[in-house]
């Protein structure tokens, strides 16, 4: 096979119809007859539902439906608790709409439907509620306090999950230690910001019993098997489609948000399609979000600045439900050891519940307030010891040669938290180079004469990817010659249609322009989980790569016997088999599909090709007894655990001491995610990761009062960074193939998201190191970096 398009730096196949404005998202979606629905939310935090009265809103006409906990009956179960942990004793999840008791501010009390979404708002504005406020706990402190109001009557103390988990003898690794520091650290609350929000449309065929949804969700497959066992379906009258997603980052895995039942059960009912999209508020104030974790870290050195042990405490705020289980802090307090040995871990983490929207993972997943600790830490040692925190990363990293390494805890999947491969030195090495640190400690010095502070900030990290359960792929050839691919998992925005083309055409020996890729539709593909945690390429990328090998064998057979070729002596190029040595003795991909038919006449501009002159009639069935017709087959991959990406960034800021603003002057990023299939898409995915990191240490945080308001319900109060903020971004990538799959691909999708808060909090102490600042949160605004700078000054006395 000598055509190659894995490795090839190609231009998206998708990106025509998307830049054509021929996209097609939910709310696109425009079917006769189509309702419009609305979502009374909870205005409290914490409230008992005294009554609810919907009369004056059936009243109005051109409302179709008012449904509230009771209307819905049965269908209002609590939702599904997707990941179960023994250690989470007290799981909670939500009913479709609320029962009797709110416990955070935007949770769905009523749905409305409408023939407009203008008369389903104003009909939401006369649905009567007996509200009776209750205490709400809306921080980590407040709900931790002793004698906290509860979030849930039977939940003591606010305490979901309790886990611990131990490497090694983490104690008397402390009680021998040369030096022990400590410090507190916490990361706040934001949440994902995707331009496309969230969105159903639903269309019920009593006729035929089935039902059709489109969804912006990132696991259509599972809602579809779920829709169906709640409504009392066979799987086959249920289908999902989740057509273009504009952006995910994991805010829209989640099984179920009320609304995916609410739509379809409000068209069963009406026979008539409805669809609900959120607006921006809605998001802000019901989408689930994440971060939020405070932690108290300690950490045993030697005299050299070797880490001999670490133990952390920390606290995961949950909001107000635990749908996902606890693994955002399992993954934190997993990947909190990085790319460095520690031999001795102890890690004990709490979750609890809050007055607040629901958490669940956000890009990155647990894995930037796991970064953020660790990276902190080394910039400790290095201050206490006066080292540069690079020379430490070199004294702590584990080694190359050391791979695989396992790090001794349970990863999110259950599997062993084991590095595969990885070369963390060369990595940082890399990045500094790019980054020219002698040079740039000449410049700060100067800087520092002129009044100006620049600082330089590194951050490491690892990232588990490419976890099970499975994916499955379909690779066809059609008589066209042109190739498609499904896949049940989604795509919002990673380039899917480019590089799981790139796959297939590396088995099937064409271009990647000539093959298709379907994805997040359940009429194409009926099996898999979904695309979240960074698992697409490793887990559908080798299920194509299965599916591609297998179409591969059946074109070769074939064409070793239309050509009267030993099938080594034929190879696969530009979109047919050549004999090779023999230049005029080759068959075109069409031609084989359309030969691989073996029907009495054949249809297309193959059909009277003289290839096909070439079949010999066979006595007998056309078929023998294990022979499918067609060129196509079904692959599937199971990985055994996850692999481990990983990376460092490097960035230069500048900060103004007079107004707090932090800027980015420069930005250096090194990542290995394995065998790069496209790189400039990889790049793609890193430049957005890079950008949500910015995000998160300089702009984005949800805010609530003490009551548990939201104070945070608009882009004019939850800021996110634009392209005037986001610095241009340089790369550097290495490859250390995972042995663990056939592609020796690993996931990027999280990349550049991880490190930021880190690299950000590194980047303003060393610029304000004059101060003797020391970040300790994230995210930092000018007024909480002015505030640090006045602490600091207050904690040296007069003379600083």
């Amino acid at each position: 096979m000598t055509t190659h398009a894995v490795g090839a730096r190609i231009p998206r196949n998708e990106d025509p119809r998307l830049l054509a404005g021929l996209g097609c998202f939910v709310d696109d979606v425009r079917l006769r007859g189509m309702l419009h629905a609305a979502v009374l939310r909870s205005p409290h935090a914490h409230a008992r539902i005294a009554r609810i009265d919907a009369t004056r809103a059936r009243a109005v006409p051109g409302v179709a439906l008012v449904l509230t906990a009771t209307d819905l009956g049965a269908l209002n179960q609590p939702t599904p608790l997707l990941i179960p942990h023994p250690e989470l004793t007290h799981p909670r999840t939500p009913y479709p709409l609320a029962i009797d008791e709110v416990r955070y501010v935007g949770e769905p009390v009523a749905f409305v439907v409408a023939e407009s979404r203008y008369l389903a708002e104003d009909a939401l504005e006369l649905i009567d509620v007996a509200w009776e406020p209750l205490p709400a706990v809306a921080s980590l402190h407040a709900a931790s306090a002793g004698g906290a109001p509860l979030v849930h009557a039977d939940v003591p103390g606010n305490r979901a999950a309790h886990l611990a988990q131990r490497v090694g003898d983490p104690d008397r690794t402390f009680a021998g230690a040369h030096r022990v520091l400590s410090e507190q650290l916490w990361i706040e609350r934001s949440c994902g910001s995707p331009i496309e929000t969230r969105g159903v449309v639903a269309d019920w065929d009593a006729r035929a019993g089935h039902l059709k949804v489109w969804d912006s969700t990132q696991a259509p497959l599972p809602i579809k098997n779920g829709l169906a066992r709640m409504f009392d379906l066979p799987e086959f009258r249920v289908d999902v489609i989740a057509p273009d997603v504009g952006g995910g980052f994991g805010t829209k895995i989640m099984l179920f948000y009320p609304e995916e039942i609410l739509v379809p059960a409000a068209a069963m009912r009406l026979g008539r399609p409805v669809k609900w999209i959120e607006d921006r508020r809605e998001h802000l104030l019901a989408a689930n979000q994440e971060r939020g974790q405070r932690h108290d870290v300690e950490v045993a050195i030697d005299a050299d600045g070797r880490i001999l042990g670490l133990r952390d405490r920390f606290v995961h705020d949950a909001g107000a439900y635990t749908p996902y289980g606890i693994v955002v802090p399992l993954i934190t307090s997993t990947q909190l050891p990085g790319p460095y040995r520690l031999p001795h871990y102890a890690v004990d983490f709490h979750v609890v519940y809050t007055n607040t929207a629901v958490v669940t993972p956000y890009r990155g997943a647990g894995r930037p307030h796991g970064a953020f600790v660790m990276e902190r830490v080394i910039s400790l040692i290095a201050r206490e010891l006066g080292l540069e925190p690079s020379e430490v990363r070199r004294r702590n990293f584990i080694q190359p040669d050391e791979m695989p390494w396992d790090v001794g805890l349970t990863f999110q999947d259950g599997g062993p938290t084991r590095y595969d491969s990885g070369d963390y030195p060369r990595g940082l090495a890399l990045a500094l180079e790019r980054m020219d640190v002698a040079g740039f400690r000449k410049r700060q010095a100067e800087a520092r004469a002129e009044g100006r502070h620049l600082g330089l900030g590194v951050a490491c990290y690892v990232e588990g990817t490419g976890i099970g359960p499975y994916e499955g792929a379909h690779v066809r050839v059609e008589p066209s010659g042109k190739v498609l691919v499904a896949t049940g998992l989604t795509t919002q925005g990673q380039g899917h249609q480019t590089t799981f083309a790139q796959i297939a055409a590396d088995q099937l020996g064409c271009a990647p322009a000539d093959v298709t890729v379907v994805t997040g539709d359940t009429t194409r593909f009926n099996w898999g989980a979904g695309t979240f945690a960074s698992r697409a390429l490793v887990t559908s990328g080798n299920a194509i790569a299965v599916a591609g090998a297998k179409v591969r064998a059946k074109i070769l057979t074939l064409a070793a016997r239309l050509l009267e070729a030993s099938p080594d002596d034929l190879e696969l190029r530009d979109g047919a088999v050549h004999v090779r040595g023999v230049p005029d003795r080759a068959l075109t991909l069409g031609a084989l599909a359309t030969v691989a038919n073996p029907i009495r006449y054949a249809y297309g501009k193959e059909s009277s090709a003289s290839a096909l002159r070439l079949v010999k009639p066979r006595a007998g069935a056309v078929l023998a007894a294990d022979e499918e017709p067609g060129l196509e087959a079904h692959g599937y991959y199971a990985p055994p655990q996850a692999t481990f990406a990983s990376g460092c960034h490097a960035a230069i800021v500048e900060v103004d001491p007079k107004t707090g603003a932090v800027r980015i002057v420069r930005y250096v990023v090194q990542h290995d995610c394995g065998t790069l299939v496209n790189p400039a898409i990889v790049d793609g995915q890193i430049r957005g990761g890079v950008a949500q990191g910015v995000g998160g240490a300089l702009y984005e945080r949800i805010v609530y009062d003490a009551s548990g308001q939201p104070l945070t319900t608009s882009f004019m109060d939850f800021l996110l960074p634009t392209s005037m903020e986001v610095p241009a971004i340089e790369i550097v990538h290495t490859e250390t193939p995972s042995p663990l799959n056939p592609l020796g691909v690993k996931g990027v999708g999280e990349a550049g998201a991880i490190p930021g808060p880190a690299l950000i909090a590194e980047a303003v102490d060393d610029a304000l190191a004059p101060f003797g600042v020391r970040v300790r949160e994230m995210p930092l605004d000018p007024e909480r970096v002015l505030s640090l700078i006045r602490e600091s000054r207050a904690a040296a006395g007069p003379t600083r």
